[in-house]
C-alpha cells in the first residue's frame, strides 16, 4: 500500500509542476464555459425588424409598441407596403419584417412574417418569439407557459454539453498523453519490472487525474450556478455519481488509446481531434439527436457524451430523480466496464511482452 501512494504522490507531484498540464486541466473549462455561456448564444436578441402597416389603429400601434418594448426586437422601420419591407431585408438592413392586415384590429389576426431565412433555426426562432409577443395581449387567448427554461437561455442547453465534452477530452487526453509519455522516455519498462503490478501502476497514474476531474467538475458546476445563472434543479449527490461513472470511462477510453498510440503526438491527436468532432456533433450537444438521419443516429448510440449529456440535463435542468436516467446510467456503466476490461486486458498483453 506504501508503493502504491508513492506512486500516486509521485504523478500528482509530476502533473503539478507542468504548467502547460494545469494551465490545460483548468484553463480549458472556465474558456468554454465563458464562451458558451456568453459569446456563442443562439438567444433571440435585438432583431431587426420592420414593420408593415397600411393604416394606423390604437390596437396596431399597442403591438408595434410591445415588440419595441421587448429585448427581443428592435425597430428599425415602418413601411406601408410588404414589398419595401422584403426590399430592406433583402440589402441586410432588417431581419424579419411583420405585416399587419387591414381587420388586424377587430379579428387580431392578418398578420404574415417575412424573414431572412438564411439561417433557418434563427428565422425559425425569431417567428415564434414574434407570435408568441404578438399574441401576449390582456385579452388574448393564447397564454404560453416554459417549461424548465423560461427565460429561453442557451447555458441552459450549452452547460450540460460542455461538462460532456471537456471530461471527455481532459481526461482522455491527459491519460494517454501521460502513459505514452512514460514509454517514449523508457521509465514504463522500469516501473514494470518494479514490485508493483502493472494494474497498480495505471491506477495509481489515474487516481490523479481522476481527483483532477472531480475538481474541474466541481468548478464547472460552480460557474453554471454563480457565473451563467443556470440551476441545479435535481439533486447534486446523484450528478455528481453519473459524472463520476463517465469520468472512470473517459480515464478507461484514455487507457485504450495510450495501448495503440506510440508516440505523445498520436495520442494528442487521436484524444483531442477524433473524440472532439463526434462529441460536438453527434452527441446532441448542439443539434437534437432525433433530427439526425437515421444512419447517423445509429452511429451516436456508440458515443458516450450522448448519454451523459441527456442524464445531465434531466437532472440539472428539469430536476428529476435518478430512476428517470436509468437508462443513460446503465448504458454508460456498462460502456465503462467494456472499455476497463479491454483496456487492462491490452496493457496486461504488452507488459507481458
Amino acid at each position: 500500500m506504501n508503493r502504491f501512494t508513492s506512486f500516486v504522490i509521485k504523478e500528482t507531484r509530476h502533473i503539478l509542476r507542468d504548467r502547460r498540464t494545469m494551465l490545460i486541466l483548468f484553463g480549458m473549462p472556465i474558456v468554454l464555459m465563458l464562451l458558451f455561456g456568453f459569446a456563442i448564444t443562439n438567444d433571440v436578441r435585438n432583431v431587426r425588424t420592420v414593420v408593415v402597416t397600411s393604416q394606423t389603429d390604437h390596437i396596431t400601434q399597442q403591438t408595434v409598441n410591445r415588440l419595441s418594448a421587448s429585448e427581443y426586437f428592435t425597430i428599425v422601420a415602418a413601411v406601408p407596403t410588404p414589398a419595401e419591407a422584403e426590399r430592406l431585408i433583402r440589402s441586410q438592413k432588417a431581419d424579419i419584417a411583420i405585416v399587419f392586415g387591414h381587420d388586424f384590429a377587430s379579428k387580431k389576426s392578418g398578420i404574415q412574417f417575412i424573414v431572412d431565412g438564411c439561417d433557418p433555426n434563427m428565422a425559425s426562432q425569431w417567428t415564434v418569439y414574434a407570435t408568441q409577443v404578438i399574441a401576449n395581449q390582456q385579452h388574448s387567448p393564447v397564454n404560453t407557459k416554459m417549461l424548465y427554461n423560461p427565460r429561453m437561455k442557451s447555458a441552459y442547453n450549452f452547460v450540460p454539453a460542455i461538462m460532456g465534452m471537456l471530461l471527455l477530452l481532459i481526461c482522455t487526453m491527459m491519460t494517454s498523453v501521460s502513459i505514452v509519455r512514460e514509454k517514449e522516455t523508457g521509465t514504463m519498462d522500469v516501473l514494470l519490472v518494479s514490485p508493483v503490478k502493472p494494474l497498480m501502476i495505471i491506477i495509481a497514474k489515474a487516481v490523479p487525474y481522476l481527483a483532477q476531474a472531480f475538481l474541474i467538475l466541481i468548478v464547472i458546476l460552480a460557474m453554471s450556478v454563480w457565473v451563467l445563472g443556470v440551476p441545479l434543479a435535481g439533486g447534486v449527490g446523484w450528478i455528481i455519481v453519473v459524472s463520476i461513472i463517465y469520468i472512470l470511462l473517459a480515464l478507461s477510453l484514455g487507457l485504450l488509446i495510450s495501448n495503440v498510440a506510440k508516440t505523445q503526438f498520436v495520442a494528442l491527436l487521436v484524444s483531442a481531434m477524433v473524440l472532439l468532432l463526434p462529441t460536438v456533433m453527434l452527441s446532441g450537444m448542439l443539434f437534437p439527436v432525433e433530427s439526425m438521419p437515421r444512419i447517423l443516429q445509429w452511429v451516436s448510440a456508440v458515443i458516450p457524451p450522448r448519454y451523459y449529456i441527456e442524464a445531465m440535463r434531466k437532472l440539472m435542468i428539469m430536476g428529476v430523480g435518478i430512476e428517470s436516467v436509468l437508462r443513460e446510467v446503465g448504458v454508460l456503466t456498462a460502456m465503462t466496464a467494456a472499455l476497463m476490461f479491454i483496456s487492462l486486458k491490452m496493457f496486461r498483453n504488452r507488459s507481458d511482452v
